[in-house]
């Protein structure tokens, strides 16, 4: 079976979770670690039993031939350079969301992937959580009926990433792009792209750093339905992405932190009546279905399956640049909005 040979760039604490669902894998192999921080390299070299060559620099890393790919586990602020060096390098790159902080990034992005003709993926794992699969999937099977309304959350508490010297605290790495792109992509990929946004913010908790820590945007989507996204990075309480979709015929809630994805129906059967009398339930909608999911908030050996069967079989990436500007595009109208106080339209 042949092995991809694989680099990673960027040794700090999310290389951990790509590293150790790499070790499972059997069609890849790590054979090079980038950080500035040597030491963070060997670290991760040491952690790992990986035996690999590790580098401060990126140019020396991209000239070892026998690399065929990269992850890029960087801050945002370096995804642009990066990528764009590596593809041009004859790599094929898995770069963490978001893409970039500028639609600008992203282009100079895409056209690297365009002339190198080699595979960008873009790391929105929310598209391989195994809740929000399975609820896009009810949806497409019509179990929901047609959708008139979405809705989803990004509440992370960003107490502790409040160094103003952190690449958290540049004023381009927004909550809205630097953390809440999960939910708006997770949206794009159920409803579709949103035509226009009108957002609102505010900043009462982390007020140190230069950006507002509470967003709500409001978006209209293709087919006439309606969706909002929220988000906190000042907020007390435990990580969670909340997502609510509600159709014509029924509602799936599912939140990535719950074993339960839930159901509620027009009819809990086609034909019949269900538990009659059963709670004095006069309407089968207020019987509901629970599905039982796996948590896995951050599915890298799903991310990884993907990467390398796009390399291998030569088949598209699910979130290609494309992909990944679209939603870096809906942030960017997202923040625009909440600071100038207007509807933001949305041109892909």
């Amino acid at each position: 079976m042949k092995k991809i040979k694989i680099g990673l760039i960027g040794c700090g604490s999310f290389s951990a979770i790509h590293l150790a669902g790499l070790k499972s894998q059997k069609r890849a192999q790590v054979v090079a670690l980038c950080d500035r921080d040597i030491e963070a390299a060997k670290k991760r070299n040491e952690e790992f039993e990986l035996d690999a060559q590790l580098y401060t620099d990126i140019d020396d890393m991209l000239a070892n031939s026998d690399i065929e790919a990269l992850i890029v586990a960087t801050g945002d602020q370096a995804h642009r350079e990066i990528t764009v060096k590596a593809l041009y390098a004859g790599k094929h790159v898995l770069c963490e969301k978001p893409m970039a902080l500028t639609i600008e990034d992203c282009e100079a992005m895409i056209k690297a992937e365009d002339e190198s003709r080699k595979k960008l993926m873009i790391g929105q794992i929310c598209r391989l959580t195994p809740g929000f699969i399975e609820a896009k999937r009810l949806y497409d099977t019509g179990v929901i009926g047609e959708l008139f309304y979405v809705e989803s959350t990004y509440a992370h508490d960003y107490s502790s990433f409040t160094d103003k010297t952190s690449w958290r605290a540049d004023p381009l790495r927004h909550i809205v792009i630097g953390g809440a792109c999960h939910a708006i992509d997770l949206l794009r990929w159920i409803a579709g792209n949103p035509t226009e946004t009108t957002a609102y913010s505010t900043k009462k908790v982390l007020t140190e750093l230069p950006t507002d820590d509470c967003v709500v945007s409001i978006f209209k989507f293709p087919n006439n339905v309606i969706g909002k996204m929220f988000t906190s990075s000042g907020c007390k309480r435990p990580y969670t992405m909340k997502t609510q979709l509600y159709g014509t015929k029924g509602t799936i809630i599912v939140d990535n932190t719950d074993n339960f994805i839930t159901v509620h129906r027009e009819r809990v059967v086609e034909s019949g009546k269900v538990l009659d009398g059963a709670f004095g339930k006069e309407q089968e909608n207020e019987v509901y279905v629970r599905y039982p999911i796996t948590i896995d908030n951050h599915n890298v050996v799903g991310e990884h399956n993907a990467f390398l069967d796009a390399i291998l079989e030569d088949k598209p990436v699910p979130t290609d640049g494309r992909e990944g500007m679209a939603t870096v595009k809906v942030c960017r109208a997202v923040i625009d909005s909440a600071n100038e106080g207007r509807t933001v339209q949305i041109e892909y």
